[in-house]
């Protein structure tokens, strides 16, 4: 991640407010990263709020809404700075540090989640693999062996843990989040099918591939009679 680049006198101040930031807003500010990032690749020193929230995929209100939670970082008639806006997101989402992760359920989909290259990059490293088909314990999958999950826990201490991905059938999904609860991570991305229990202080993101998918058959649906019934009353 880019570092953060010397403050201009009266260019940006860092007000951020004291309460919480929204959650729908911290969904968005990975996609601005993201449109940041894209932006730095290609030579583009400052953006308005207009082009960032073009590159983002949203309106330029909402962003603007959106990065008044993080401070003022943006210069009138200039726009923002591309580089150092995408250093203060980054640090806001926690990514100026890497972190350990580890994939529990190594089948097709945790094969590919363990081959991503993009975590790395990112600021993810994958600590572990683990699964509990014995016929696979000992395979590597990338630069990594796949281990029991027996030995989840002591893994989970020593490489100093801090997010768990599920990608287990859904009916081995909430003995897995036990497992990594009581080895004390705290953070689960779930891709399995199954919605978990978890105690309070734990955080759960839930990636549904099928829902998201019936989610697109609807809108083909609506926009399958809603052409129908434009014919029908041309008629």
């Amino acid at each position: 991640m880019t570092s953060a680049r010397s403050r201009k006198s009266g260019r940006a101040r860092d007000e951020r407010p004291e309460r919480g930031i929204p959650e729908a807003t911290v969904a968005r500010l990975p996609v601005y990263l993201r449109a940041l990032t894209t932006l730095s690749d290609s030579d583009v020193a400052t953006a308005s709020s207009e082009d960032l929230a073009t590159a983002a995929g949203v309106n330029s209100a909402k962003l603007r809404k959106d990065l008044s939670y993080l401070g003022t970082y943006g210069t009138r008639g200039v726009g923002y700075d591309v580089n150092y806006l995408r250093y203060q997101i980054a640090r806001e989402i926690g990514l100026t540090q890497d972190w350990s992760v580890v994939i529990v359920g190594i089948g097709n989909l945790g094969h590919a989640l363990a081959n991503y290259s993009g975590f790395a990059s990112r600021g993810f490293q994958v600590a572990a693999l683990f699964d509990v088909d014995p016929e696979r314990v000992g395979e590597v999958v990338g630069d990594l062996k796949i281990s029991a999950l027996a030995d989840l826990e002591v893994i989970v201490r020593e490489s100093a843990v801090a997010i768990g991905v599920i990608a287990t059938p859904a009916g081995a999904a909430q003995g897995v989040c036990d497992q990594l609860v009581e080895a004390g991570v705290s953070s689960i991305l779930n891709f399995a099918p199954a919605v978990l229990t978890v105690p309070g202080h734990v955080d759960v993101r839930k990636v549904d591939l099928s829902i998201e998918l019936q989610i697109l058959a609807y809108h083909e649906q609506r926009k399958a009679h809603g052409f129908g019934a434009l014919e029908a009353g041309a008629l």
